[in-house]
């Protein structure tokens, strides 16, 4: 049964309508409970982040009080900037109803005791940056936020401006590359070293020489869910879902499907299910091959599409459930290709701070494209080798998941479907060159079909879509320059 808990079926007009759907009640409750009632509310929920991760809310709240500055105040920054492929749950939600997210972080901010909010979105979301800014005029002047100014930071759009620590990197006024840093990292206040270069940052804790507090991020999902359970109760959340899943989840669903959609439904729904619902089932005369949820999680195979869509049922399923972006890919899609665009994407989406993430990323992306039969490119004996040879070694010392994502991807679709890569590789150019397929983020979903971004294609290594690349990585092209619009 499809739900509406925090995606409503129809979009929530203004503050007024919030109000007569329930909304606001959450944040009185709040204010009630106080700090240590409120993040008791949430741990005993078990919400768990939206954003991909699956971290406990509530364990995630509690640190960063115990971790706040003496003396400077946290800030709760909302992540919006969703750049998974296949996932388009956070603009939906915006598009319907941006009040929700703004009384979770409204909460927060009473929670941590924030002076600041800043919702993160990127620059292209100009539909859901409109919706945020009116909608936080109207809270403000409600007086959801007493104590703290509320602003909407408009970010760059790679990939990687939706990793945590870039996008704390990118509030703070520097380019999207992710930090080194512990869990509860400091965030939203001027960390770098002095000339102004991403860095390794410390835990903002009892003890640490520095003042700077943690930052409390949560992804736009996360943040919706909170209002309800404030305002209803842990065990009304708990009411759906699963012991290690409660609720629901915004799932995505396209690719080869009867049509592209967003739904809520509750964790622990089979994937099949999930792909029933949202996406009406697998194409009619096609049979479903694998799913991949983004480009963040090993495949789940179609005999296995009777597992649970929970964090611990894909997860014991070799599998995982990421943002809930569930792409599907028919028996006519040759796996070779699908894996060709996920490397590539994420190859050209490193920033280049790690090396091996960045050369063997692109090696991998290589001799892939040698096995799809790309155009000037041609087999050698040793080619499906060096794709297993750089997968062993792309994610040393990384500094985020991105390499470790080329594992888990490439390397779950090399053990499930060996025939098909040694066969392009045994045949050499006589294989023939094989379809391309588009891996890039959702734009928009028009008349129940997913638009890509199609600029992905033509998207160069070093961030540039000049007609060659420069050669250089990212982080030594760009700098450390600030691509932010605050407005």
């Amino acid at each position: 049964m499809a739900l509406h808990r925090v995606l409503p079926d129809q979009p929530v007009a203004d503050l007024a309508d919030h109000r007569a759907r329930g909304g606001g009640r959450g944040l009185e409750v709040a204010r009630r409970l106080g700090a240590d009632g409120t993040i008791e509310h949430l741990e005993a929920a078990g919400l768990r982040g939206r954003g991909g991760a699956g971290f406990p809310t509530g364990t995630k709240w509690r640190t960063v009080v115990e971790y706040r500055s003496a003396t400077t105040p946290t800030t709760v920054v909302v992540n919006g900037a969703e750049g998974e492929p296949g996932s388009f749950k956070d603009r939906a939600l915006l598009r319907a109803d941006p009040y929700a997210v703004l009384e979770g972080a409204a909460i927060a901010a009473e929670t941590i005791g924030a002076d600041t909010v800043i919702v993160a979105l990127k620059h292209s979301f100009e539909a859901e940056r409109r919706r945020v800014a009116d909608a936080i005029d109207e809270v403000t002047a409600a007086g959801w936020f007493p104590g703290a100014s509320v602003r909407v930071v408009a970010g760059p759009s790679a990939y990687l401006f939706g990793e945590e620590t870039a996008l704390l990197e990118v509030v703070d006024g520097r380019g999207p590359f992710p930090r080194v840093a512990p869990p509860y990292r400091q965030g939203a206040e001027s960390l770098g070293d002095q000339d102004g270069q991403t860095g390794q940052v410390v835990l903002a804790g009892p003890g640490e020489s520095t003042s700077a507090p943690p930052a409390l991020a949560n992804n736009v999902e996360t943040m919706a869910n909170v209002g309800p359970i404030l305002a209803e109760g842990p065990d009304a959340f708990r009411a759906v879902g699963t012991d290690g899943s409660p609720g629901t989840m915004v799932f995505t669903v396209t690719g080869a499907t009867d049509h592209h959609g967003v739904g809520e439904l509750a964790l622990g729904t089979p994937a099949a299910e999930v792909i029933e619902r949202v996406g009406g089932g697998v194409l009619a005369d096609r049979e479903a091959a694998f799913v991949l949820s983004g480009v963040s999680n090993p495949v789940l195979l179609a005999a296995d599409l009777d597992t649970p869509a929970s964090f611990e049922g894909l997860a014991a399923a070799g599998a995982g459930l990421g943002a809930a972006g569930f792409i599907v890919h028919d028996d006519r899609t040759d796996p070779v290709a699908v894996a060709l665009g996920v490397a590539r994407f994420l190859s050209v989406e490193s920033c280049g701070q790690c090396t091996p993430c960045k050369q063997d990323g692109l090696a991998i992306a290589a001799a892939l494209a040698e096995l799809a039969g790309h155009p000037g490119e041609q087999t050698s004996d040793d080619t499906l080798d060096r794709v297993h040879l750089a997968l062993e070694t792309v994610a040393d010392g990384a500094r985020c998941a991105l390499g470790r994502q080329q594992q888990d991807v490439i390397g779950s679709l090399l053990a499930a479907f060996p025939a098909a890569f040694e066969a392009r590789a045994e045949a050499g150019a006589d294989a023939g060159p094989l379809a391309s397929v588009l891996v890039a983020p959702i734009v928009d979903l028009h008349d129940g079909r997913a638009v890509l971004d199609g600029r992905q294609a033509d998207k160069q290594p070093d961030w540039s879509f000049d007609d060659v690349d420069s050669g250089q990585s990212p982080i030594d092209r760009l700098g450390h320059e600030s691509p932010v619009t605050i407005g």
